[in-house]
């Protein structure tokens, strides 16, 4: 889909002290404000995203349950991060993998973080390769992970907007891990600990998940997600100078999108947008649809002005394979294209018999010649 663009007066976003941001609408990935969004940074704790990210899908394979056992080992202890975020786990605690996934999603457990490594990988540099390919799948263009918690080292690097298409996925992929993002304290070993996401005590927003981040090269970033009626928000806001900085950026961004964007579902992924003339083929039609719901961000009060068109491909000639492109469907607002949707066809055209396909020759020949004639028709006038 193409990028927002609007001739119209919408406010500017509000200025924040932060290395980068970028507001992001769930439904069309449609970026609605950012500033340095490729900006390369120091993730901090934002890295257990992913990490909570591999285990859901490790969960959703059926390679692990929520129910497993996990042995705590001497890497995994957390008198090894004395000076950082961890669940106080120690060696040979058997714990299960969801009670781990508390402590790394709402106390942000450095130790239950690398205690999850291994279980899956065997190690946490192997559970890194892992991390590292399943970013590569998601399209994060400007991260590299070196280990499974955070911590700074050498190499470690993120971008807002790679972070915001990270949690986006965890939203839709797992949303049985999205589900613990909004759980407010966790208990472990007597110790009961926070949710550092302060927005999710907030009643003026419905903030219902995000992850927090800090270390010194890093500074305080926030990653957040929140709904108002149909719409879903992510908010990144990386590189502020305090707890109370990125929580009040981070409000400050999600409600600026919250009141002054709309976004609607404009076509649905099962519907036969349109029926295309198929030449030389064994039928003379196919449907042309898209490959998914299609939705638009756009500034409040221009929805009632879109206006869809239909641009198919001319000649179609067979054979044709289903999911092929055939057209595309395009959206304008008062004159401007503001995102286009390719067309597939919705099943396979195999090519007609020889009478057919010297027919359809001939028709086309026709056509062509019949508007080279009307081309010169209109010059000589």
């Amino acid at each position: 889909m193409s990028a927002l663009s609007f001739a119209v007066v919408t406010p500017n976003p509000p200025e924040l002290a932060a290395k980068g941001y970028v507001l992001m609408d769930f439904q069309s990935g449609s970026i609605i404000a950012e500033q340095n969004s490729r900006a390369i940074l120091a993730p901090a704790s934002l890295t257990k995203l992913m990490t909570a990210y591999v285990v859901g899908q490790e969960v959703k394979a059926g390679r692990l349950t929520w129910q497993d056992k996990v042995s705590v080992s001497e890497n995994a202890w957390s008198a090894k991060f004395s000076e950082s975020s961890k669940m106080f786990i120690q060696p040979g605690d058997e714990i299960s993998v969801s009670n781990l996934m508390k402590g790394v999603i709402v106390q942000s457990g450095n130790d239950a973080s690398v205690a999850l490594a291994e279980q899956i990988a065997g190690s946490e540099q192997a559970f890194v390769s892992l991390m590292n390919g399943w970013a590569k799948s998601l399209g994060l263009q400007d991260t590299n992970f070196v280990n499974a918690h955070g911590l700074d080292g050498k190499g470690i690097q993120t971008s807002p907007l790679d972070m915001a298409i990270l949690m986006k996925s965890i939203i839709r992929d797992v949303p049985d891990v999205y589900a613990l993002y909004q759980e407010r304290r966790f208990t472990w070993n007597k110790i009961t600990q926070y949710n550092r996401n302060k927005l999710l005590w907030d009643k003026s927003i419905n903030v219902d998940g995000g992850k927090t981040g800090y270390t010194e090269n890093a500074g305080y970033s926030l990653v957040s997600s929140a709904t108002e009626g149909k719409m879903r928000l992510i908010s990144v806001v990386m590189g502020t100078t305090s707890p109370q900085a990125r929580t009040s950026a981070s409000k400050n961004l999600l409600s600026y999108g919250f009141r002054f964007y709309d976004t609607k579902q404009v076509m649905q992924e099962d519907r036969i947008e349109s029926q295309v003339r198929v030449w030389k083929g064994n039928t003379e039609q196919v449907g042309a649809k898209i490959v998914e719901d299609a939705y638009l961000t756009m500034p409040r009060g221009l929805v009632d002005s879109l206006q869809k068109s239909v641009v198919m491909t001319e000649p179609l000639l067979a054979p044709i394979k289903q999911g092929d492109e055939v057209g595309q469907v395009v959206w304008k607002s008062n004159g401007n294209t503001v995102a286009s949707f390719a067309l597939v066809a919705e099943q396979s055209v195999e090519q007609g018999s020889w009478m057919v396909r010297l027919w359809d020759s001939i028709q086309l020949w026709l056509r062509g010649l019949f508007s080279d004639l009307v081309g010169r028709i209109e010059v000589s006038e």
